[in-house]
């Protein structure tokens, strides 16, 4: 028979401490690529309407609709 390793009730709960610590790093390192890949995947779209919004924040709208009017008028 196989000699039985005895452990204390201490060197399990390190184990056990070690374990989650690794298991919790392995499951944030999981989450990152994840995310990365979701963003990768969708990075047209997602350009598209980073751009969108900044020209409306910027003001694009009112002064292409400005511009557009005046030379309308000027006709």
């Amino acid at each position: 028979m196989a000699k039985v390793e005895e452990r204390t009730t201490e060197q399990v709960r390190r184990e056990i401490d070690l374990e989650r610590e690794q298991l919790a790093s392995a499951v944030d390192s999981l989450r990152g690529e994840l995310s990365v890949a979701k963003l990768r995947s969708r990075l047209p779209i997602a350009s598209t309407t980073a751009l969108g919004v900044g020209f409306v924040m910027a003001g694009g709208i009112g002064a292409t609709a400005r511009l557009l009017f005046r030379r309308a008028r000027e006709r």
